[in-house]
Protein backbone atom coordinates (compact mmCIF):
# COMPACT_ATOMS: atom_id res chain seq x y z
CA UNK A 1 0.00 0.00 0.00
CA UNK A 2 2.41 2.30 1.07
CA UNK A 3 3.56 1.62 -2.75
CA UNK A 4 0.57 2.46 -4.12
CA UNK A 5 0.53 5.79 -1.87
CA UNK A 6 3.85 6.92 -2.53
CA UNK A 7 3.12 6.82 -6.19
CA UNK A 8 -0.36 8.54 -5.94
CA UNK A 9 0.77 11.43 -3.74
CA UNK A 10 3.45 12.13 -6.27
CA UNK A 11 1.59 13.05 -8.73
CA UNK A 12 2.22 16.37 -6.54
CA UNK A 13 5.32 18.21 -7.63
CA UNK A 14 6.15 19.77 -4.26
CA UNK A 15 4.83 15.85 -2.53
CA UNK A 16 7.11 14.60 -4.73
CA UNK A 17 10.37 16.20 -3.58
CA UNK A 18 9.41 16.08 -0.23
CA UNK A 19 9.34 12.45 -0.71
CA UNK A 20 12.75 11.51 -2.55
CA UNK A 21 14.26 13.64 0.57
CA UNK A 22 12.49 11.75 3.46
CA UNK A 23 11.87 8.10 1.60
CA UNK A 24 9.03 5.99 1.91
CA UNK A 25 6.26 6.64 4.59
CA UNK A 26 6.69 5.02 8.06
CA UNK A 27 3.17 4.69 9.71
CA UNK A 28 4.43 2.47 12.45
CA UNK A 29 0.99 1.34 13.06
CA UNK A 30 0.80 -0.58 16.56
CA UNK A 31 -1.11 -3.67 15.88
CA UNK A 32 -0.70 -5.27 18.98
CA UNK A 33 -3.13 -2.85 20.42
CA UNK A 34 -6.90 -2.53 20.47
CA UNK A 35 -8.72 0.71 20.58
CA UNK A 36 -9.13 0.61 24.26
CA UNK A 37 -5.64 0.82 25.21
CA UNK A 38 -5.20 3.48 22.79
CA UNK A 39 -7.93 5.21 24.16
CA UNK A 40 -6.14 4.94 27.94
CA UNK A 41 -3.09 6.15 27.07
CA UNK A 42 -4.02 8.63 24.36
CA UNK A 43 -5.81 10.57 28.01
CA UNK A 44 -2.44 9.83 29.87
CA UNK A 45 -0.88 11.74 26.97
CA UNK A 46 -3.28 14.96 26.52
CA UNK A 47 -1.54 18.37 27.74
CA UNK A 48 1.51 16.00 28.80
CA UNK A 49 5.06 15.82 27.57
CA UNK A 50 5.71 12.60 26.89
CA UNK A 51 8.08 11.60 29.56
CA UNK A 52 5.72 12.49 32.13
CA UNK A 53 2.89 11.06 30.28
CA UNK A 54 4.74 7.68 30.57
CA UNK A 55 5.69 8.07 33.88
CA UNK A 56 1.92 8.16 34.96
CA UNK A 57 1.32 5.60 32.74
CA UNK A 58 3.98 3.05 34.57
CA UNK A 59 3.02 3.64 37.64
CA UNK A 60 -1.16 2.91 36.73
CA UNK A 61 0.45 -0.19 35.17
CA UNK A 62 1.98 -1.10 38.39
CA UNK A 63 -1.54 -1.01 39.74
CA UNK A 64 -2.32 -4.00 38.26
CA UNK A 65 0.66 -6.37 37.72
CA UNK A 66 -1.16 -9.75 36.77
CA UNK A 67 -2.36 -7.31 34.07
CA UNK A 68 -0.83 -6.78 30.62
CA UNK A 69 -2.76 -4.12 30.24
CA UNK A 70 -5.17 -2.97 33.63
CA UNK A 71 -9.01 -4.14 32.37
CA UNK A 72 -11.60 -2.10 32.07
CA UNK A 73 -13.38 -3.85 34.89
CA UNK A 74 -9.87 -3.37 37.19
CA UNK A 75 -10.08 -0.31 36.39
CA UNK A 76 -13.38 0.28 37.58
CA UNK A 77 -12.76 -1.02 40.75
CA UNK A 78 -10.04 1.20 42.08
CA UNK A 79 -10.41 3.96 44.12
CA UNK A 80 -10.60 7.75 42.94
CA UNK A 81 -7.43 8.05 45.69
CA UNK A 82 -5.16 5.33 43.91
CA UNK A 83 -5.69 6.64 40.33
CA UNK A 84 -5.18 10.30 41.40
CA UNK A 85 -1.79 8.99 43.24
CA UNK A 86 -0.71 8.10 39.84
CA UNK A 87 -0.76 11.50 38.27
CA UNK A 88 -3.91 11.31 36.87
CA UNK A 89 -5.99 14.68 37.04
CA UNK A 90 -9.38 14.57 38.17
CA UNK A 91 -10.90 15.09 34.72
CA UNK A 92 -8.57 12.25 33.50
CA UNK A 93 -9.86 9.75 35.94
CA UNK A 94 -13.33 10.68 34.81
CA UNK A 95 -12.17 10.19 31.36
CA UNK A 96 -10.39 6.74 31.65
CA UNK A 97 -13.30 5.87 33.69
CA UNK A 98 -16.19 6.34 31.30
CA UNK A 99 -14.05 4.75 28.64
CA UNK A 100 -13.71 1.57 30.60
CA UNK A 101 -17.78 1.58 31.07
CA UNK A 102 -17.88 2.54 27.37
CA UNK A 103 -15.73 -0.76 26.70
CA UNK A 104 -17.56 -2.87 28.77
CA UNK A 105 -20.97 -1.96 27.09
CA UNK A 106 -19.50 -2.36 23.20
CA UNK A 107 -19.34 1.02 22.68
CA UNK A 108 -15.48 1.04 22.06
CA UNK A 109 -15.05 -2.06 20.24
CA UNK A 110 -11.97 -5.03 20.12
CA UNK A 111 -9.57 -4.40 17.31
CA UNK A 112 -11.71 -7.64 15.27
CA UNK A 113 -15.01 -5.68 16.22
CA UNK A 114 -13.87 -2.36 14.36
CA UNK A 115 -13.19 -4.39 11.13
CA UNK A 116 -16.75 -3.90 10.61
CA UNK A 117 -17.10 -0.33 11.41
CA UNK A 118 -15.68 2.45 8.73
CA UNK A 119 -13.95 5.48 9.59
CA UNK A 120 -16.78 7.55 10.47
CA UNK A 121 -18.31 5.65 12.37
CA UNK A 122 -15.53 5.10 15.04
CA UNK A 123 -15.29 8.89 14.96
CA UNK A 124 -19.14 9.15 16.07
CA UNK A 125 -18.78 6.78 18.69
CA UNK A 126 -16.15 7.18 20.34
CA UNK A 127 -15.90 11.66 20.53
CA UNK A 128 -19.03 10.43 22.50
CA UNK A 129 -16.89 9.10 25.12
CA UNK A 130 -15.70 11.70 27.76
CA UNK A 131 -12.66 13.67 27.19
CA UNK A 132 -12.22 12.08 23.59
CA UNK A 133 -12.02 14.25 20.66
CA UNK A 134 -11.92 13.82 17.31
CA UNK A 135 -7.94 14.48 16.80
CA UNK A 136 -7.68 11.89 19.09
CA UNK A 137 -9.99 9.12 17.12
CA UNK A 138 -8.10 10.18 13.85
CA UNK A 139 -5.00 9.37 15.62
CA UNK A 140 -6.18 6.14 16.64
CA UNK A 141 -7.60 5.40 13.06
CA UNK A 142 -3.86 6.34 11.71
CA UNK A 143 -1.57 4.93 14.13
CA UNK A 144 -3.89 1.92 15.74
CA UNK A 145 -5.46 0.62 13.22
CA UNK A 146 -3.71 1.45 10.29
CA UNK A 147 -6.75 3.42 8.72
CA UNK A 148 -4.96 4.80 4.97
CA UNK A 149 -7.25 7.76 4.15
CA UNK A 150 -7.45 9.73 7.35
CA UNK A 151 -6.62 13.41 7.18
CA UNK A 152 -6.67 15.29 10.66
CA UNK A 153 -7.37 18.42 9.51
CA UNK A 154 -7.69 20.47 13.28
CA UNK A 155 -3.87 19.08 13.70
CA UNK A 156 -1.89 22.16 13.81
CA UNK A 157 1.12 20.14 12.65
CA UNK A 158 -0.73 18.98 9.65
CA UNK A 159 -2.21 22.47 9.00
CA UNK A 160 1.71 24.07 9.35
CA UNK A 161 2.91 21.15 7.34
CA UNK A 162 0.82 22.36 4.47
CA UNK A 163 1.87 25.55 4.75
CA UNK A 164 5.77 24.75 4.84
CA UNK A 165 5.29 22.53 2.07
CA UNK A 166 3.83 24.95 -0.50
CA UNK A 167 5.62 28.21 1.18
CA UNK A 168 2.43 30.46 2.02
CA UNK A 169 2.33 32.86 4.23
CA UNK A 170 -0.66 31.03 6.57
CA UNK A 171 -1.86 27.71 6.86
CA UNK A 172 -4.92 26.69 5.63
CA UNK A 173 -8.33 26.73 7.59
CA UNK A 174 -9.26 23.19 8.31
CA UNK A 175 -12.34 23.09 5.71
CA UNK A 176 -10.23 24.74 3.34
CA UNK A 177 -7.46 21.58 3.95
CA UNK A 178 -10.27 18.88 3.86
CA UNK A 179 -10.83 20.39 0.27
CA UNK A 180 -7.14 20.36 -0.61
CA UNK A 181 -6.48 16.69 0.35
CA UNK A 182 -9.27 15.23 -1.49
CA UNK A 183 -6.78 14.62 -3.94
CA UNK A 184 -5.05 12.81 -1.81
CA UNK A 185 -7.07 10.58 -1.43
CA UNK A 186 -7.54 7.16 -1.06
CA UNK A 187 -3.50 8.04 1.05
CA UNK A 188 -4.56 10.84 3.22
CA UNK A 189 -3.05 9.03 6.34
CA UNK A 190 0.40 8.74 4.15
CA UNK A 191 -0.14 12.63 3.13
CA UNK A 192 -0.32 13.44 6.76
CA UNK A 193 2.68 11.67 7.49
CA UNK A 194 4.98 13.69 5.30
CA UNK A 195 3.27 16.48 6.27
CA UNK A 196 4.67 15.62 9.76
CA UNK A 197 7.89 15.47 8.04
CA UNK A 198 7.67 18.94 6.18
CA UNK A 199 7.48 20.53 9.53
CA UNK A 200 10.54 18.82 11.13
CA UNK A 201 12.65 19.35 7.65
CA UNK A 202 11.62 23.29 7.97
CA UNK A 203 12.35 23.31 11.83
CA UNK A 204 15.89 21.33 11.03
CA UNK A 205 16.97 23.77 8.34
CA UNK A 206 16.18 26.75 10.58
CA UNK A 207 18.52 29.40 11.54
CA UNK A 208 19.18 29.08 15.39
CA UNK A 209 18.82 32.43 16.94
CA UNK A 210 21.89 33.40 19.32
CA UNK A 211 21.27 35.88 22.59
Amino acid sequence: MSKDAVSHLSADPRFAALIRRVGRPRLNVDRKRGPYEALMRAIAHQQLHGRAAEAILRRFQALYPDEPFPRPESVLATSEEALRGCGFSGAKSAALRDICAKALDGTVPTRRASVRLSDAELIARLTGIRGVGRWTVEMLLIFTLGRPDVLPVDDFGVREGYRVLYELDAQPKPRELATLGEAWSPYRSFATWYLYRAVEEARAQAPVSRA
